[in-house]
């Protein structure tokens, strides 16, 4: 394994312990499909059953950390994992009080400070927007989420 390939698995190993909400070293088809839609990749719930099924090697029902390794590592690029990273830095930049949620006036605090100050409107929408469980806060994943979703916008890419 080259030292780029030993860092990506490093990486990896940070997303998986962060989806990996119960600790217990491995993902239920929810956790995983927050995973995946942290990296940009959005799957239907019946992709996210034929995913888990392709993946779950030992056949669990599960997907753990090794069979995560097998599935996606051919596929990922560097960007999807630098990005995880930036994204992180970024969150962390607007999460003020640093509990692991933005809040909408960190939000349109932060935007302030960018030189970007929002309207109440603006706010709302954007709030409404990335709050995808509804509970007035954006977490990481949806923050993720909803730049996953901006950039392929800007690039003019569909996503689901």
């Amino acid at each position: 394994m080259s030292m780029e390939e030993s860092e990506q698995m490093k990486q990896l190993n940070d997303i998986f312990k962060r989806f990996d909400m119960d600790s217990d070293g491995s993902l239920t088809h929810l956790e995983l499909a927050a995973l995946l839609r942290s990296l940009g990749i959005k799957p239907t719930g019946d992709e996210i059953y034929a995913l888990l099924s392709n993946m779950d090697e030992n056949g669990n029902g599960y997907i753990e950390f090794d069979e995560l390794v097998h599935a996606i590592m051919p596929d990922i690029n560097e960007n999807v994992l630098i990005n995880q990273e930036q994204l992180l830095e970024v969150f962390r930049s607007f999460d003020r009080d640093g509990n692991g949620y933005i809040t909408a006036s960190e939000l349109a605090g932060s935007m302030a400070k960018m030189g970007h100050p929002l309207t109440y409107r603006e706010l709302a929408s954007m709030m409404a927007e990335a709050d995808s469980n509804g509970d007035g806060v954006i977490s990481f994943n949806e923050f993720a989420a909803l730049m996953a979703k901006s950039a392929a916008d800007f690039l003019g890419i569909k996503v689901a």
